[in-house]
């Protein structure tokens, strides 16, 4: 029988931190909660994170930083902001712990800082820790390469009025995996909605549209309109459950990894 994976939560006081906390407490077999960990000025910290969520390792308390007896295999976990990433990340290659990152909103830059950190430690960055949005990812990438540009694309998707970035990092990676598909990039082939009198649609157009309302968790569609018919692939998260389940499935598979920049793509082995 194999040990627990020990676990660092980033962000474990908020609301995916707590539910990543508590899907790991429920399985003590297979993940060790060896961190929780937040920002320095938290109201919590200090406090047993059994207070904060039900169920949780009595003796687990908020920190504001990783527990100097974590152990060296621990996979951390990180849904915050990019700045506070980087600097998490920072703390994980200082102390040679795996990363699983679900943040979004990078810069270009900051995702090569991210990519080069693969040297040192394991790193998988994914914009979306759903099985179910990465196969999509799959199948968009397969269906423009097969219906060709006769088919042109339309990406729309929604999400609740909180949240602060647009378009989500998930519709900018559909985005990115159909352009590279036709040869294009992301900011050569994408326009971000339509205004005025914008004329007849240019050929290779992907087009980006970013709806935001209620407490909607995640819809993603993805349009291929051609001739004489329209295909559209979509991907409609139920509940944020769904996210925490797939990060802890992601971190079990970085656990014990060489180092190397890894995506959900090598995860699902596609």
């Amino acid at each position: 029988m194999t040990n627990p994976l020990p676990i660092l939560v980033y962000g474990a006081a908020g609301r995916m931190g707590r539910m990543i906390v508590a899907l790991a407490a429920a399985e003590p077999a297979i993940y060790r909660l060896a961190g929780a960990i937040e920002r320095a000025d938290h109201p919590d910290l200090g406090q047993p994170m059994a207070r904060l969520v039900p169920g949780a390792p009595a003796d687990l308390a908020l920190s504001a930083a990783i527990p100097a007896d974590a152990p060296a295999g621990a996979v951390a976990i990180d849904f915050s902001l990019p700045e506070g990433t980087l600097a998490h990340l920072a703390d994980c290659r200082r102390r040679g712990h795996a990363l699983v990152i679900g943040t979004t909103g990078f810069s270009d830059a900051q995702r090569e800082t991210i990519r080069a950190a693969g040297a040192e430690i394991a790193v998988l960055l994914t914009p979306n820790t759903s099985l179910g949005v990465n196969v999509l990812f799959w199948l968009a990438r397969h269906a423009a390469r097969l219906l060709g540009p006769e088919y042109e694309i339309e990406i729309v998707e929604m999400h609740h009025h909180h949240k602060k970035d647009a378009p989500s990092g998930t519709a900018r990676r559909l985005a990115e995996v159909v352009a590279e598909t036709r040869g294009a990039s992301y900011d050569d082939a994408v326009r971000h909605g339509r205004a005025g009198l914008v004329g007849e649609r240019p050929a290779g157009e992907i087009g980006m549209h970013a709806l935001r309302g209620g407490d909607v968790i995640g819809d993603h569609t993805m349009i291929l309109a051609g001739p004489h018919e329209r295909l559209e692939l979509t991907h409609r998260a139920q509940t944020r459950e769904l996210f925490a389940a797939g990060a802890l499935r992601a971190a079990r598979w970085l656990g014990g990894r060489a180092a190397g920049f890894y995506s959900m793509d090598d995860l699902l082995g596609l």
